[in-house]
């Protein structure tokens, strides 16, 4: 059962109902995006993203590589040698 319905106008606009809007939190001027995922599409205020919608738009085949605990001590001291360089 949906929780509300909205209509389609003739100039193909439609109005958030009272009840979707807080829940979204949105109000005159609030910014929403439309996605599809499967067969469903997906409204939500924009800017509202969870970790794993991040990680998966960042790495589309999995996690990034993980690298030796050494390389990465062995990187941050390249890199704070550089900073701190006296020029």
């Amino acid at each position: 059962m949906p929780i509300a319905q909205s209509k389609l106008t003739a100039q193909s606009q439609i109005s958030v109902p009272a009840e979707i809007r807080r829940k979204l939190g949105v109000g005159p001027g609030s910014v929403l995006e439309w996605d599809e995922k499967n067969d469903e599409v997906i409204v939500r205020r924009a800017g509202r993203y969870s970790s794993a919608d991040m990680h998966e738009a960042l790495f589309p085949d999995g996690g990034p590589k993980r690298k030796a605990p050494a390389s990465t001590k062995e990187g941050i001291r390249k890199h704070i040698r550089r900073k701190h360089a006296r020029r």
